[in-house]
């Protein structure tokens, strides 16, 4: 029998805020989503207070200001930085490991089922808080979905913060209790048919009967059936998959009604995108670029777009990239609007070492590709941004609102904390 862990960071936008502010802690804490638009992440102190998730901002703001809430914007580099050292650390301990999401990691205890799985889980669980501290929870069981449970079970109901389904008693009590719609995989509208054929536990759906549930619903279903039998079906995927698209776009700080503006966002999103195409090894085959108004803003005019391009040979070159979306934007733009957003994706993507080239195309030349090379060894020294290109733009005024964002504390050396000792 397989044995599955599953790292969950608590909270954990807010957990990487209190990191380098404890006054922080035990305060009720939330994060905005771009432009301050949306709270996307709450400590369990706002959660008490009622603060829901996906709230927009502008509707509780008084109330966050009476209740003393403390509101971020978002701060992606922070997180992401954080995000990486927690997931180091767990690579320290177990080899096997798959990155699920920010926050989360399946590991494998398969190679520990002669040691004491609780005592290794608390091992992990405190290397985290004290190298990083970020507080977790880890549910430990013999499926991915039931690591799943057990990790909600751990984070809710745990004083440890960690909790094991492999005792059958314990386990038969857990799924007779845990509703069908939290299960991992199912879902809002998964749980609706299936409370409609009685089924309202994970109880319910492990006992139900599996050809009949594979043919009415998915495969999918009948998988979670399985797991939540103890028969593993969704193996660690620990090998990264390249990305078969990849797309930048963000919403402007304020509407946008020149050219030259739009130009210089869009020269950006491609730039970040060219970036991650080189950090996976590939190229794109083609690009789309789109603009749009605020289509929920009725009393505007609202007009919305979008062309794509086919380059004659695959190409990761940030400069001619920007180039081609630059042709794709004054191909579909219209003067007289405000516009929201502007973006683009890139298309088809390919390993570089797979290409099937144009007979009578004309390859990059050997000098562009060291350029970007050297480019992109500068800015992994010294920091992001450091060398950029003159069309991204220097002041950005179209960037988005993050008036409340804290410092980057990890990855710029000017937003490093400062400490003043008085002899």
């Amino acid at each position: 029998m397989s044995i599955f862990a599953l790292i969950d960071c608590n909270n954990f936008y807010a957990s990487c805020e209190r990191v380098f502010n404890p006054k922080l802690e035990k305060k009720p804490v939330v994060v905005l989503s771009n432009n301050d638009g949306c709270v996307i992440a709450r400590s369990n102190e706002a959660k008490k207070l009622g603060i829901p998730m996906g709230a927009p901002y502008y509707q509780w703001k008084y109330f966050c200001q009476k209740n003393r809430v403390h509101v971020f914007s978002s701060n992606y580099a922070l997180y992401g930085d954080m995000s990486h050292r927690v997931m180091t650390i767990l690579e320290s301990f177990c080899s096997e490991i798959e990155i699920y999401s920010i926050d989360e990691s399946f590991i494998s205890f398969d190679q520990f089922k002669e040691t004491d799985l609780f005592g290794y889980a608390k091992e992990i669980k405190q290397a985290i808080k004290m190298y990083t501290g970020i507080p977790v929870s880890i549910g430990i069981a013999s499926t991915k979905t039931l690591s799943k449970i057990a990790n909600h079970i751990a984070k809710k109901q745990s004083i440890e913060g960690i909790f094991s389904l492999t005792d059958a008693e314990i386990y038969e009590k857990i799924l007779e209790k845990f509703p069908v719609e939290d299960i991992w995989g199912i879902g809002r509208q998964y749980s609706k048919k299936l409370k409609s054929y009685g089924i309202e536990t994970a109880k319910h759906l492990r006992d139900a009967d599996l050809k009949t549930l594979s043919r009415k619903f998915s495969v999918v279903v009948g998988k979670i059936i399985q797991e939540l039998r103890g028969i593993s079906c969704l193996p660690l995927e620990n090998i990264i998959q390249p990305r078969k698209q990849i797309m930048s776009s963000r919403s402007f700080g304020r509407p946008v009604t020149d050219l030259a503006e739009l130009e210089e966002a869009l020269s950006h999103y491609t730039a970040n995108a060219c970036l991650k195409l080189r950090r996976q090894n590939s190229d794109a085959n083609g690009i789309y670029v789109f603009l749009h108004t605020n289509l929920f803003n009725k009393k505007e005019m609202q007009y919305s777009n979008g062309t794509s391009y086919h380059f004659p040979i695959p190409s990761c070159d940030t400069s001619y990239l920007i180039h081609i979306a630059k042709i794709c934007l004054r191909r579909i733009f219209k003067s007289g609007y405000r516009y929201q957003k502007v973006g683009m994706m890139l298309l088809d993507l390919t390993p570089k070492n797979l290409h099937q080239y144009d007979l009578l195309a004309i390859d990059e030349n050997t000098r562009k590709k060291t350029l970007i090379k050297a480019i992109d060894h500068i800015n992994e020294t010294l920091g992001k941004n450091a060398l950029f290109f003159c069309a991204e733009g220097i002041e950005r005024a179209w960037q988005v609102r993050s008036g409340m964002r804290s410092p980057r504390y990890t990855t710029q050396w000017n937003e490093i904390p400062r400490v003043n000792c008085k002899i």
